[in-house]
């Protein structure tokens, strides 16, 4: 249920007044407080019947504190208290013939009057003019003081207090902020000889002579601005004669101010900004005075910065345009509603130096004027960007990996449609935190581990102009819906990748298959299985790793989306564009942790230089389309029968296993083995007839690259590039990664077998058989299912050159043999995408009737199989055919000259026959006869299968063809 500040607030003043309206949000503090004013109507001590309030609402005590009643009502914009809550500083605007902030009338009446002629050349006209004043008034001493620190500025005026980790009771430090005029840092010094500790002095000292634009971090007290500085000028002219004076260009800078508790403030920040519009230096008429967070406002600038403590830098820019932009007298006059305008906005990842861009073009101006987004950090590796009743992007931003699995979707439908322009509050969670908290490196790298649900991670914002209250989050069914309708293959790619890399919840990637269902035959479902093997990996092989060896992680593929890749979608009937920009040598712009006051002091940018540093455009991702390239020519002469299974990765005896860890202890689930038919869950049992299969190999590939892979760029490349964090692995620590990753491929691809034969309503725990059986006992629309859905697996694990379990290629075969036409079925061996295994093969000749139509079809099959393969079957097959072909290669071998073992291959089954033409007679020789004394020539009678030549001599006067 939606709840509104105010009106909790009320609740909490009781009956203590007798009506409170008009309430305000001030400001916010950095420990996650509130300060708002109201205006009670009542005796005050000015005599008015309505006065104006400052409380201060503790969010994690639920306790709002009454800190000063004012004589009569004002117009309160913004305010700040010290930690010990004992000055209260509050900006007034004002009218200037109203202000009434404790001067005398004459000296305030000149005041005005100076204003309005100082401004009376730049807006002759305007007679309603508004400003600033910002005073500072002691709350706890009898008489209480009133000090003014700025009077009458026309320029909007923002003030706040510095919070130390120790409070102190000699002094407190506030900043006062000036648009386009100055930024001061104030120092209040108490009476320590009164009992009172009442304001003795206050010293002042400019930071800032000018700035554009400023915003306050209060998190980690860091003061950002924007300043216009000059271009730096050649040292080489072109023309040495000329020495006349040329304008010097400027460019916007944006700078951070880092404040300390006992040392002077330090600049750890200063980047240049590609604006599309130049701020402008001119009046910008009225301010918008929206306090969070704390900003002095520019007119054609609005931009905002987004931090966290763990190093997380985020600049977001907000802005409008045309693609060609006219004259301004022009633009003036068609600028009405019926015309349209392009909504932009860039976010700025300092620790993934790169740009994001989004463009929404077409948007009436009658819509975009009123639109205002909202940023907001949204658990630890996502930003949102929300437009009310517009769209909501859900931006990934994390640290693991380059930003790329983006999900752009409508608006949430947990907002209220009333809401106008939200602004996320403080997080108590993080307020509590302290240093040693903070997650250490390499909880930065792999931060998805322990990343909450998506409830969890729910911000509280408020609407600025009802102050409702409002969680924005993305609600998990919103986003299995937008799944099921989404038609844009990289917005389901985002979204899977979310809940599985991210959020680790595999009964919800369960769920998102299941959607499938519905259309098995898109194109889109390979690439999402690929997502689901490759980001199952990933999140895999973090389980259970050496912490030495966590560093390998930045070269373990963890997405099929390209990284820095163009994304197209639409939105409500409107298209939407989001492409990357890397930046260069973004560490440059950044103070070094052993330049800084305190070297190597822990906070926000040495957490930020130690991402840039360990950061570089050359650490490659380990990509499975190396290992898949190299397939395509090992496979082609691949020789099953030439190898050993003692030598392969997947025997026990060979330094590893893939199945010795369940999946229910690797994915958190309730999964588990049953003996020696495999995984339960599976229909079919894991086992293999042949020798070594080809999925051996496939395993034994992928160890073989990803090792050397490791080694190249993680031991040694990464030292020799001067690279921290991969440069202190070992040989070890690469084996334990590698053979990790390689177990966990086949992991994840044995869960994904099985998710799908759910998906295709082929539970093997409800069904009585397995294998084989299994296949002749479905009904053809299951059967066709589960073979359309396998055959997308099929496709997606050899594309990407993931091993599939054991028996599952003869399986799908079967499954094949079972679901297509003949022909077709013939055509998928051919091409490779069934294999022929030796117990498949068998079922599929057997299954076959000795019938004068199916003998070709036995001989077309036998042809397709590898030659010892096709001897073995073919010596089974009790037919006259099979006897012809046999003898034939029997003497063909025998006169090439070939070496015959002994053997007795007399059939102990014989074939019924009446025909006697090919024994001799009294009136002709017999061509047998002739035929073994050609053979006897070449051959010894020990050599000779005489059974299986008179066999077939013998079948050959028959008609079964």
């Amino acid at each position: 249920m939606q709840e509104n500040l105010a009106a909790k607030l009320c609740s909490l003043l009781g009956e203590q007044v007798n009506q409170a309206e008009q309430w305000k949000l001030l400001g916010q503090e950095k420990d996650g407080s509130l300060l708002l004013t109201w205006v009670e109507s009542g005796s005050s001590p000015g005599g008015e019947d309505q006065y104006s309030v400052i409380g201060k609402y503790d969010r994690a005590k639920d306790i709002l504190q009454v800190l000063h009643k004012f004589p009569k009502a004002l117009n309160l914009v913004q305010a700040s208290v010290n930690q010990s809550s004992s000055v209260l500083g509050y900006v007034v605007k004002q009218k200037c013939n109203s202000l009434d902030l404790g001067k005398g009338k004459s000296q305030l009446s000149s005041n005005c009057e100076k204003s309005d002629d100082n401004e009376k050349d730049a807006q002759p006209h305007d007679t309603k003019l508004e400003y600033y004043q910002a005073n500072v008034i002691e709350l706890k001493t009898k008489e209480k003081k009133i000090l003014t620190l700025e009077d009458n500025k026309s320029k909007q005026v923002r003030i706040q207090f510095l919070y130390k980790e120790k409070s102190s009771r000699m002094l407190d430090k506030l900043l006062v902020l000036v648009h386009q005029e100055y930024v001061k840092m104030c120092t209040i010094l108490y009476d320590t000889t009164s009992e009172e500790h009442s304001v003795g002095d206050v010293k002042s000292e400019t930071l800032v002579k000018t700035f554009i634009w400023a915003q306050w971090d209060a998190v980690n007290q860091v003061l950002y601005h924007i300043h216009n500085r000059k271009a730096l000028a050649s040292l080489f002219n072109e023309d040495a004669a000329d020495k006349s004076p040329k304008p010097s260009s400027v460019s916007p800078m944006l700078s951070g101010f880092q404040f300390h508790d006992d040392l002077p403030h330090e600049t750890v920040l200063n980047i240049p900004l590609n604006l599309p519009q130049a701020p402008s230096s001119e009046d910008c008429g009225t301010y918008e005075d929206d306090v969070i967070p704390l900003r002095i406002h520019d007119c054609s600038l609005d931009l905002i910065v987004i931090s966290d403590r763990k190093g997380a830098v985020c600049i977001c820019h907000h802005y409008l345009y045309r693609p060609v932009q006219p004259p301004q007298h022009i633009l003036d006059s068609a600028l009405s509603d019926s015309n349209t305008v392009h909504f932009a906005y860039s976010v700025t990842l300092l620790h993934q130096s790169c740009v994001i861009h989004c463009v929404i073009p077409g948007i009436p101006w009658a819509r975009v004027k009123l639109m205002k987004p909202t940023f907001t950090l949204y658990g630890d590796n996502h930003m949102i960007v929300f437009v009310q009743d517009f769209f909501t992007h859900l931006l990934e931003i994390g640290f693991h990996h380059q930003p790329c699995c983006h999900v752009l979707t409508g608006p949430l439908p947990n907002v209220p449609p009333q809401s106008s322009y939200l602004v996320p509050l403080l997080s108590l969670k993080i307020q509590n935190e302290t240093t040693s908290n903070i997650r250490n490196k390499h909880s930065l790298i792999d931060s998805n581990r322990n990343s909450t649900s998506s409830s969890s991670n729910s911000i509280v914002t408020v609407d600025l102009p009802t102050l409702d209250l409002v969680d924005l989050s993305v609600p998990t069914n919103f986003l299995i819906d937008v799944f099921k309708k989404e038609t844009n293959t990289d917005v389901r790619l985002g979204i899977l990748h979310y809940f599985l890399s991210h959020e680790n919840d595999m009964e919800l990637v369960s769920e998102l298959l299941s959607t499938i269902v519905e259309k098995p035959r898109s194109l889109d479902i390979v690439k999402i299985l690929q997502e689901f093997l490759i980001s199952g990996s990933h999140c895999l092989v973090q389980r259970n790793l050496l912490s030495d060896a966590l560093p390998l992680l930045a070269y373990i593929p963890v997405t099929t989306v390209d990284e820095c890749s163009k994304f197209d979608t639409k939105i409500n009937d409107f298209a939407v564009t989001l492409n990357h920009e890397k930046l260069l040598n973004t560490s440059v712009m950044l103070l070094s942790p052993q330049q800084r006051l305190v070297p190597y002091r822990s906070d926000l940018w040495t957490k930020l230089w130690d991402l840039l540093s360990k950061r570089s455009d050359e650490l490659p991702r380990f990509k499975p389309s190396q290992v898949a390239e190299k397939l395509l020519l090992s496979l082609a002469c691949y020789q099953p029968e030439a190898l050993s299974r003692c030598s392969t990765p997947m025997s026990p005896g060979a330094g590893f296993t893939v199945t010795t860890s369940t999946l229910g202890e690797l994915m958190g689930g309730r999964h588990g083995k049953c003996g020696p038919g495999g995984d339960p869950g599976l229909p079919f049992i894991e086992l293999e007839s042949c020798t070594a299969s080809k999925q051996e190999h496939i395993v034994s590939v992928n160890l073989r690259e990803i090792s050397v892979h490791l080694m190249r760029h993680g031991a040694q490349g990464g030292a020799d590039r001067g690279v921290p964090r991969p440069g202190s692995c070992t040989p070890l620590h690469v084996h334990a990664m590698s053979t990790r990753y390689v177990a966990s491929q086949l992991e994840i691809s044995r869960l994904l077998c099985q998710m799908l034969s759910k998906v295709a309503g082929v539970d093997p725990r409800h069904e009585l058989e397995r294998g084989f059986c299994l296949v002749d006992q479905l009904e053809d629309s299951r059967r066709w299912l589960l073979f359309t859905l396998l055959e997308r697996y099929r496709y997606a694990t050899e594309s990407i050159a993931f091993p599939v379990p054991q028996g599952f290629m003869s399986f799908f075969t079967y499954l094949g043999y079972r679901t297509l036409k003949y022909s077709k079925f013939l055509q998928y061996v051919q091409r490779s995408v069934f294999e022929l295994q030796v117990d498949v093969a068998k079922v599929i000749m057997s299954d076959i009737g000795d019938t004068k139509e199916n003998v070709p079809r036995k001989l077309e099959l036998l042809s397709l199989l590898p030659r010892s393969r096709a001897k073995r079957l073919l010596n089974q097959w009790l037919h006259p055919m099979s006897f012809m072909i046999r003898a034939r290669e029997h003497a063909a071998n025998i006169l090439s000259g070939e070496q015959i073992q002994s053997r007795n291959r007399h059939s102990q089954h014989r074939v019924h026959h009446n025909g006697l033409s090919a024994f001799p007679s009294s009136d002709r020789l017999s061509p047998l006869d002739t035929f073994l004394d050609l053979l006897t020539a070449k051959a010894s009678l020990t050599e000779l299968d005489f059974g299986l030549l008179i066999e077939a001599t013998v079948t050959s006067t028959e008609d079964f063809l």
